[in-house]
C-alpha cells in the first residue's frame, strides 16, 4: 500500500511537467487513485466492526458484574428470593446458602479425626485418683482403659452463615460409643473495631491449653493442674466477648458468662449465670525467629450439691459441696524458629500456673447414716512445664514436668473425718512422635505417674490420630 501510495504521490507531483503525457496514462492514474481509496474504506469499515464487538463485550461485562451483588442479596436473604426469581419460598428451618452460590452452596466444612491408643499401666487405671483433690464422679481423668482402644475422635462442622455470622459443631466420639457435643456455637463476624461476639457451647478461653481440641495437644493427656482443678478441660454453655487491640503487639481481652455446668461447677437449675471469666493476653515477634505470648485468667463457678470423689479415704462415701470455686491462671509460651521457618527445626517451651480456691459447705455421708453438713475451705494448685522440640522435618520430641499441692484444708466440724497427709501428686512424661504429613501423626509416649499416694504408675502409650477433610490452621 505504501508502494501505491508514493506512487500517486509522484504522479500528483509531476502532473505539470507531465501535460503532454498520453491520455492512456491520465486513465490509468486515475484507476490507481480510486482503488486506493477502495482499499482504505474497507480498512475503516474492519475497524469500525472489530470496535463494535468490543463495544458489545464490554456492556455484557459491565451488565454482570451489575447483577452480581442483587444475586448475592438474594442468597443471603430467603425471604427476598421469591419475589426476585419466582422460585417457592424457603422454609424456616432451611439453611440459607452463603454469597457466592455455586454447587456446594449448601455444604459446610466437613472434618474427622480418628484417633486410636495402646495403652500400658502398672497399677490398675479403675482405681485412678489424685490424691488431696476432689473430683466429679464424671471427670475425664487418668489414662483410660487398658489395652487396645479407640480414643476419643472428633467430627466437626463449620460454615460461614451470611456476611455477618459462622458457626461451628464439634461431636466427640468416645470409646465407649457414646456421643457428646464438645462445641456448638455461632460467632460474628463482621462487628469491626476487634470484637466478636461468641454464643452457644464452646470450651473456655481461659488459660493456655484450655481452648484448644485434643488432637492439638503434644501429649496424649492434659496436665494433672488441668485434671484436678478444671475437670481436664473447661467447657461451657454461655457468651464470650473478645476484643483484639489495634496494635502492633498482640493485646487480647475476653470476658465470657455461662450456665456453670462443668466442674468445678455445677449446673445449679438457677436464672442468670453460674460461671463467669476474664482473661488478657498479650505477646509479640522478638526478631525474626523468637515469639511469645502471656496471659492471666480468672474463672469463676457456682456449685450446688455436688457430688465429690477422693476426699474422704473410704471411695464408697460420698461427699457433696455447695458454694464457689475461683480459678487463677497464669500461662507462657516461647517458641523458636530460625528465621520463623518452622518446617525443618523448631522449639517450644510453655507453661502454666493454676490456683483454685473453694469455699462453702460440705456434706459427709450423703444419703448415708453418717450424714453431716459443715464448712469446707481450701486453697488447691498445681502447675506444669513442657518442651518442644522438632529435630529434623516430621520428629519431635518432648518432655513435661509437673506437680499439684492439696493444700491445708479446712473441713470445719469435719476436721476428724479427713486425712491429710501432705503429699504432693507428681507426674513426668517423655514423648516422641512421627508426621508422615500435616494430616496424619503416630506417638509414642511413657509416663511416671505419681497422682495415686504410693507405688509409682508407669505407663506406656502409643497412639495415632489423622485428619480427613477440611483441616484449618491451628492457634499459636
Amino acid at each position: 500500500m505504501q508502494q501505491r501510495i508514493l506512487t500517486a504521490a509522484v504522479a500528483m507531483a509531476m502532473a505539470g511537467p507531465v501535460a503532454a503525457q498520453s491520455a492512456a496514462q491520465s486513465t490509468t492514474s486515475a484507476n490507481e487513485l480510486q482503488s486506493l481509496r477502495d482499499e482504505i474504506q474497507t480498512l475503516r469499515n474492519a475497524y469500525e466492526a472489530r470496535l463494535q464487538a468490543l463495544e458489545q463485550r464490554l456492556q455484557a461485562a459491565e451488565r454482570a458484574t451489575a447483577q452480581a451483588p442483587a444475586a448475592a442479596t438474594t442468597a443471603a436473604d430467603p425471604a427476598a428470593a421469591p419475589a426476585a426469581s419466582g422460585v417457592a419460598s424457603v422454609s424456616p428451618g432451611a439453611a440459607a446458602a452463603p454469597a457466592g452460590g455455586g454447587a456446594n452452596a449448601f455444604n459446610p466444612a466437613v472434618s474427622l479425626i480418628l484417633s486410636g491408643l495402646v495403652t500400658r499401666t502398672s497399677r490398675d487405671p479403675a482405681g485412678y485418683r489424685i490424691s488431696g483433690f476432689g473430683l466429679s464422679p464424671d471427670a475425664e481423668v487418668g489414662p483410660g482403659t487398658r489395652g487396645l482402644s479407640l480414643a476419643e475422635s472428633e467430627l466437626a462442622f463449620s460454615a460461614s452463615i451470611d456476611p455477618y455470622w459462622r458457626g461451628a459443631l464439634h461431636a466427640a466420639l468416645h470409646p465407649d460409643d457414646s456421643v457428646s457435643v464438645e462445641e456448638a456455637f455461632v460467632e460474628t463476624t463482621a462487628l469491626g473495631s476487634g470484637l466478636t461476639l461468641k454464643a452457644g457451647r464452646f470450651f473456655s478461653n481461659v488459660g493456655y491449653l484450655n481452648p484448644q481440641h485434643a488432637h492439638t495437644w503434644d501429649f496424649v493427656d492434659n496436665p494433672l493442674a488441668y485434671q484436678a482443678l478444671l475437670g481436664t478441660q473447661y467447657g461451657d454453655d454461655g457468651v464470650q466477648l473478645r476484643w483484639i487491640a489495634p496494635t502492633d503487639q498482640l493485646l487480647e481481652f475476653s470476658a465470657e458468662l455461662g450456665r456453670g455446668r462443668s466442674f468445678p461447677g455445677s449446673d445449679v437449675g438457677a436464672n442468670g449465670a453460674g460461671m463467669r471469666s476474664v482473661s488478657v493476653h498479650t505477646g509479640g515477634d522478638i526478631g525474626d525467629s523468637h515469639s511469645w505470648r502471656a496471659g492471666l485468667s480468672v474463672l469463676q463457678a457456682g456449685a450446688r450439691e455436688q457430688a465429690l470423689t477422693g476426699l474422704a479415704a473410704d471411695d464408697s462415701i460420698a461427699t457433696a459441696f455447695t458454694g464457689r470455686t475461683r480459678v487463677y491462671i497464669a500461662d507462657a509460651v516461647w517458641k523458636w524458629a530460625p528465621e520463623g521457618n518452622a518446617t525443618r527445626t523448631n522449639f517450644k517451651l510453655q507453661g502454666e500456673v493454676l490456683q483454685a480456691r473453694r469455699s462453702g459447705s460440705l456434706v459427709y455421708d450423703l444419703g448415708g447414716p453418717a450424714e453431716s453438713a459443715g464448712d469446707y475451705r481450701v486453697t488447691q494448685s498445681g502447675w506444669y512445664v513442657q518442651g518442644i522440640y522438632q529435630f529434623m522435618p516430621r520428629w519431635r520430641v518432648g518432655l513435661r514436668t509437673e506437680r499439684l499441692d492439696a493444700g491445708s484444708p479446712n473441713y470445719g466440724a469435719h476436721a476428724g473425718l479427713f486425712d491429710g497427709s501432705g503429699f504432693q501428686p507428681k507426674k513426668h512424661s517423655l514423648m516422641l512422635d512421627y508426621s508422615p504429613s500435616e494430616f496424619s501423626r503416630v506417638r509414642l509416649q511413657l509416663a511416671r505417674d505419681l497422682a495415686r499416694e504410693g507405688a509409682a504408675d508407669n505407663q506406656i502409650f502409643l497412639q495415632y490420630q489423622m485428619s480427613l477433610g477440611a483441616h484449618g490452621a491451628h492457634g499459636y
